[in-house]
């Protein structure tokens, strides 16, 4: 009766997993990329408080398919981190760009994500893209 527990726990565990990986549909490492981006993390660096100069950075991307890329949604970690996603589809061999804003009046250090979801071919992917830094006084 433990063994039969034991197994029914490791099922229920790897069949959560499992359903988790496959709902977020994200690029995974030897995959061909759509879209391929100059970087997938910006790191600030030292930032002062309130310099509303420094609170906007661009993470550049380019479409390597062969049909158009649909954004349609560019969701931060937090409140803190607020993206803009292109609104036009982005056609092959294009290049766009994703302005992430973060909240420079939040002082100490910094870790957010910006989560990009896009359609290509019919087929919806996803995006996790880094920004991080700290807000000096």
């Amino acid at each position: 009766m433990k063994y039969l527990s034991l197994l029914f726990a490791a099922v229920v565990i790897s069949s959560t997993a499992q359903a988790q990986a496959t709902d977020l549909n994200l690029v995974s490492e030897g995959e061909e990329e759509v879209l391929v981006f100059e970087s997938m993390t910006i790191d600030y660096g030292t930032v002062a408080k309130g310099d509303q100069d420094a609170a906007t950075k661009l993470f550049t991307f380019t479409n390597k398919g062969n049909s158009p890329v649909i954004i349609s949604n560019c969701k931060g970690s937090c409140g803190c981190t607020v993206p803009k996603c292109p609104d036009a589809p982005v056609m092959p061999g294009a290049a766009g760009e994703i302005k992430v804003k973060y909240d420079v009046n939040r002082v100490g250090p910094f870790t957010k994500n910006v989560t990009v979801n896009y359609t290509y071919n019919g087929e919806s992917k996803t995006v996790r893209l880094t920004i991080k830094g700290t807000v000096e006084q």
